[in-house]
């Protein structure tokens, strides 16, 4: 199916820019979009809760951990510290494609419990990509903010238990990890950026030109119908290689020869509702 990609970085197949027939006149994309609509009634008050919990326990820990880690600071750890943050963000980025192309490929908002908290914004944001624009910084960030809270926790408790000297042996390590999970946390904080076409900070749009942050021109390509290219999210450095690799389609066609699952199928079934 012959595709294209609007300003706003939405990806509308063209076959489906006409409707025609008693679909015409429906709406396809965007807020108004019937699927969009449900999805969107799905967010619940138990979520919003899940969400604060996360986010303030997750700066929590990030405050308490980044006094520790300068207090623990020595010049012979500048080497390491810089590898640690380049490997951080590489992680980060890996990581954010890996879980956004499982979400957008695998399972179902009916799915107990996981669907509606966790798949559900993704099926939203493929037939309402500027959703995320809408969203506060609370239920933009909260489930990132989650998937750090441990190894943050885990971090600070060894701050409290590790003598200086156990703590300088394992400080590059530190370091890495410290790097990824801020970088996890601000994962869909930059995805938001690069929906956002007015109004952004310049410090913002300056990192998106240089490509240290996810550009907008960049995140479009993975909303071109059928959204199966381009998932990492945080940086974006690692969609071109992994593109190449053909590492997301080799995963596809192994799950789906051993489960006969077949890949976007509860994402397509979304886009398609029109009531």
């Amino acid at each position: 199916m012959a595709s294209m990609v609007t300003e706003n970085g939405c990806g509308v197949a063209a076959e489906t820019a006409q409707p025609q027939g008693p679909d015409r006149g429906t709406v396809r994309w965007g807020p108004q979009h019937a699927g969009a609509r449900e999805l969107a009634s799905l967010y619940s008050p138990g979520k919003r809760c899940q969400e604060w919990i996360s986010v303030v326990l997750c700066f929590s820990l990030m405050a308490f951990n980044f006094i520790h880690l300068l207090a623990n600071f020595h010049l012979g750890h500048v080497w390491y510290l810089q590898l640690a943050i380049v490997a951080g963000i590489l992680t980060a980025d890996f990581a954010s494609g890996f879980v956004h192309w499982g979400a957008d490929t695998w399972g179902s908002v009916d799915l107990p419990i996981f669907g509606k908290a966790f798949i559900r914004p993704f099926r939203e944001h493929h037939i309402d990509p500027t959703a995320i624009t809408r969203h506060d910084f609370i239920e933009t960030n909260g489930d990132n903010c989650m998937l750090t809270i441990f190894p943050l926790a885990n971090m600070a408790f060894n701050f409290f238990t590790l003598s200086p000297a156990e703590i300088y042996h394992i400080y590059p390590w530190y370091c890495y990890l410290y790097a990824l999970a801020i970088f996890v946390t601000l994962t869909n904080q930059i995805h938001k950026w690069s929906h956002t076409y007015f109004g952004l900070p310049r410090w913002v749009v300056f990192l998106q030109d240089c490509h240290i942050i996810l550009p907008r021109k960049h995140h479009r390509v993975h909303h071109v119908s059928p959204h199966e290219t381009y998932f990492c999210i945080t940086t974006g450095w690692l969609n071109y290689p992994l593109e190449k690799l053909g590492f997301w389609r080799t995963l596809e066609d192994l799950i789906q020869g051993v489960t006969g699952e077949k890949p976007r199928a509860d994402d397509l079934k979304w886009a398609k509702k029109v009531n």
